[in-house]
């Protein structure tokens, strides 16, 4: 068996797939389309190791759903990403893919690793059957190859060739620039790669679980002396201002901690710690924003959220409608409650010395074949 790494890259922003969720986001049912594509390889090739490399700020929660690959951040181009992953690689071979190519046959790859002894990259590609011009000059369309991936390289040429200032389309390109010798072997229709929305119709996916995710939140923070405070994204005229590294929205927080949670992302203090002075004072609606949006791209939709604000001071009851008609917009969803609640005196509520939040969220996945 040849000593083989596989790399898959799923660092990109999906900026022609125009949906809330990036493409590598899609779930298979429970599984993301990153995860589904590196373990349908794997089963087809017994690979040394797997490396994902994929952005940044998705690493953490990759590495909760899969524990058993290597991640790499990716960079700025696609041969950035992949040299950030070769520097992790230590076989002879490295199979590198997109996660956009979801559906590689065994045949292929079979085809592929039997040719990689001979040749320094091997690439699969389709030929060209309509006529061709190239500006008005026609050409032979047996010439022409239609590139597709994975490919297969020998590591260290690979490595070198990216250590280069040039820009190359694909690991072909970069091998040849080294010197090193190509080869080619028929590739396969089917694999073809999610690039819009629409391409999505081409594959026999199983759709999105309709599994529900429930999270909670909890936030307290005290009052001092001022003129309003703000709760929900609302300003409530007081004699009371609130304690806090942002503007202290003790509803937001305890919002943003429930999709948070209903997700499996940790906690607002992860994302936006009170050490980070660019959160100083900050809105938090404008963070709750951040929330959704990351949320939303890791496939995630919320379904409805509820909160209850606990306050003996000042009177919430008549802000609450606004509240939701804030919320509402910022979450994409009609269905938030807010209710408003006090401790008859009880504790630090009751005694007018802070307000408390506690909220859920329910989420689920985004059905992919409404875009």
């Amino acid at each position: 068996m040849k000593d083989i790494t596989l790399v898959l890259l799923a660092a990109g922003d999906s900026t022609r797939f125009k949906a809330p969720f990036k493409k590598q986001w899609i779930r298979i049912d429970e599984i993301p389309l990153w995860q589904y594509v590196a373990k349908d390889l794997s089963q087809k090739c017994d690979f040394s190791d797997i490396i994902i490399v994929a952005n940044e700020k998705e690493i953490s929660y990759m590495k909760k759903i899969e524990r058993n690959f290597k991640y790499v951040k990716g960079g700025e181009l696609r041969q950035n990403s992949l040299a950030n992953a070769l520097k992790k690689v230590k076989s002879e071979f490295v199979f590198v893919s997109d996660t956009a190519r979801a559906e590689i046959s065994k045949d292929l790859i079979g085809r592929l690793i039997n040719e990689c002894e001979k040749f320094d990259c091997v690439s699969p590609f389709l030929g060209v059957v309509d006529t061709a011009y190239l500006g008005r000059n026609q050409i032979d369309r047996n010439d022409l190859k239609l590139i597709q991936t994975p490919q297969i390289s020998r590591a260290n040429l690979l490595k070198k060739a990216l250590e280069s200032n040039e820009i190359f389309t694909d690991d072909s390109a970069a091998v040849a620039f080294a010197g090193g010798k190509l080869g080619f072997v028929e590739g396969d229709e089917k694999a073809r790669k999610i690039t819009f929305t629409s391409d999505l119709a081409h594959f026999d996916f199983t759709p999105a679980s309709g599994t529900i995710f429930t999270g909670n939140g909890f936030d307290v923070h005290a009052f001092a002396k001022g003129e309003f405070i703000t709760l929900g994204g609302v300003k409530i005229p007081c004699e009371y201002s609130l304690v806090g590294h942002s503007d202290a929205d003790a509803a937001i927080h305890a919002l943003m901690d429930a999709i948070l949670g209903a997700c499996g992302l940790g906690d607002i203090g992860e994302l936006f710690p009170d050490t980070d002075d660019s959160f100083k004072g900050i809105d938090s609606k404008i963070l709750l924003q951040k929330v959704v949006n990351f949320v939303h791209l890791l496939g995630f939709k919320i379904i409805n959220a509820d909160i209850t604000i606990i306050a003996q001071k000042p009177k919430i009851s008549p802000y609450k409608e606004k509240m939701c008609e804030i919320l509402s917009e910022i979450l994409q969803t009609s269905h938030i409650n807010v209710k408003a609640s006090t401790t008859e005196k009880l504790g630090f509520v009751g005694r007018v010395e802070g307000v408390a939040a506690i909220a859920s969220a329910n989420l689920g996945y985004f059905d992919w074949r409404k875009f």
